[in-house]
């Protein structure tokens, strides 16, 4: 079910079942010469609603939010950019609503790479704050293995790449340049593991803003990719144990119990 089509009635009446609400979160940035801006926002909506598909639990799917933490993207053009302030304030404002509405949980499925430490932040506070389980997930880490097999000319989902194109060309390969994607860049070595600063993407993939070889993307690539993923998170959906209430370890007097 997708929430923009419910009507208000609908929706309060969902509240009060065994429902899941789905968020996808994404950005709008830039994404090479071939990928539209919205490419995280449009891929972790659509892996959402094949989620929901899958799972055995009822999921209504919210529409995406399309502002990330993006600010590393800037220097080519095209993206808008929030910070952690504002986005935690609007995960914090979904998650409020979704409790005074009387819903009981929330998977938050997130499509952009930049949003991964702030929505592990973010989601905490949340469960904390609300006294509900407030779940999210990166969807390329939902089924890594299955990735890495897909793929032929990068272990993992990147950025504009291999991976992403292929995903977009199985779900509407209309809106791919492909007369416009690029021959890969020598990337440039790897931080330290472990550590962590700020580095501009310009510094990790200039000129072309795309990490990993898109030409070798393939529609049935794409289609395993999103099936092994909405599979692995629908799974996830249905297991009680990442729904359990948080542990209230803020109330008062909690430290004092054996």
């Amino acid at each position: 079910m997708r929430w923009e089509s419910l009507t208000g009635p609908e929706l309060k009446a969902l509240a009060g079942q065994d429902v899941t609400p789905i968020l996808p979160v994404g950005s709008l940035e830039q994404h090479g010469p071939h990928l539209p801006v919205w490419t995280d926002s449009y891929i972790a909506h659509n892996m959402a609603l094949r989620t929901a598909e899958k799972a055995k639990t009822t999921c209504v799917v919210l529409p995406p939010i399309w502002l990330g933490l993006s600010e590393h993207h800037l220097p080519f053009g095209g993206t808008i950019s929030s910070d952690y302030a504002a986005f935690n304030a609007i995960i914090r404002s979904v998650v409020r609503s979704l409790k005074a509405l009387g819903f009981k949980r929330l998977l938050i499925i997130n499509g952009h790479g930049g949003n991964i430490e702030p929505l592990a932040v973010s989601v905490r506070e949340c469960a904390h704050e609300f006294a509900m389980p407030v779940v999210s997930v990166n969807w390329p880490s939902a089924a890594p293995e299955a990735i890495a097999a897909t793929l032929t000319t990068q272990p993992r989902v990147m950025h504009a790449c291999e991976g992403e194109t292929s995903v977009w060309l199985a779900l509407d390969a209309t809106q791919v340049r492909q007369d416009r994607i690029p021959a890969p860049i020598n990337a440039p070595p790897e931080a330290p593991a472990g550590y962590s600063r700020f580095y501009s993407f310009w510094e990790k993939a200039a000129p072309t803003g795309v990490r990993g070889d898109a030409r070798a993307a393939t529609k049935e690539k794409g289609e395993a990719i999103i099936e092994a993923c909405a599979s692995a998170m629908a799974a996830a959906v249905d297991n009680p144990v990442l729904w359990t209430a948080p542990d209230p370890v803020w109330a008062a007097g909690r430290g004092l119990e054996s």
